[in-house]
């Protein structure tokens, strides 16, 4: 399996461009516009993300449900995170923010660098023949925008405070929750079970006749957790740098 796939190719470049031509266009109209307004279109991407949810939900217990439909994937994190964000009007607003948009960031940059990894080219292939592959497609292509539209009506600003510490907390206490469930279930939740990544897998299933099935899983999910809380802090600091070099907050030499 490649990076990439000629049917992402063909797809996930030009709904990029889309993207960013949205994330413009919503920077010139509503930019200047009270707080209230800028949300609009974040709020209409949370709704759509709950309405896809539960469209799945909804087609897998009607056809004798199927336990990796269980919202316990990393990607299954925007369903909840993505609609708080969008909504949230709290004292701790900024925070929240800065934290999906750490998550949404991470998510970006894997389908830039792996797209194969979050949806194979057969989602692509069934996108129009059946809603899972319809989901998977144009959920974390709605995600995705969710990120420009973040970026494009400073949402949140370049020089909020950033939130390692709160995305850091969350992500544990998301591997905790998805390791769990996936041992427990023997479900391939968030890589948690099994790797998807063939080399690492048969790393894996080799370390088991020397360490034994427990300890390699123990061993096996603190190297997930750590990976997924260090690849998601790695591309939250990549992308405010940009952020705040694109905003002119530092100097275009460093």
């Amino acid at each position: 399996m490649g990076l990439w796939s000629r049917e992402h190719a063909v797809t996930l470049i030009p709904a990029i461009g889309v993207m960013v031509l949205l994330g413009i266009l919503c920077r010139f109209v509503l930019c200047k516009r009270e707080e209230k307004t800028r949300m609009i279109p974040l709020q209409v991407i949370a709704v759509l993300l709950v309405l896809l949810e539960i469209g799945k939900q909804a087609l897998s217990l009607r056809q004798g449900y199927d336990l990796y439909h269980l919202p316990f994937h990393y990607c299954s994190i925007y369903i909840f995170a993505v609609p708080v964000m969008a909504f949230y009007r709290g004292k701790h607003k900024t925070v929240v923010r800065e934290t999906v948009f750490g998550l949404c960031a991470a998510l970006f940059l894997i389908m830039l660098i792996y797209p194969e990894l979050i949806y194979g080219s057969g989602s692509i292939k069934a996108f129009f023949s059946s809603y899972f592959s319809f989901h998977t497609v144009v959920f974390h292509n709605l995600v995705m925008l969710a990120l420009v539209l973040m970026i494009g009506l400073n949402v949140p600003a370049p020089t909020t405070k950033a939130a390692v510490k709160p995305l850091s907390l969350f992500l544990l206490a998301f591997c905790a929750v998805s390791a769990a469930m996936a041992q427990l279930l023997k479900t391939n939740y968030a890589n948690f079970y099994s790797c998807n990544v063939p080399p690492l897998e048969a790393l894996r299933v080799s370390m088991k006749g020397v360490l034994g099935y427990g300890l390699t899983q123990f061993i096996y999910v603190l190297a997930v957790t750590a990976v997924t809380v260090l690849f998601t802090l790695m591309f939250y600091g990549i992308f405010r740098f940009v952020r705040k070099l694109v905003a002119g907050k530092i100097p275009a030499k460093v």
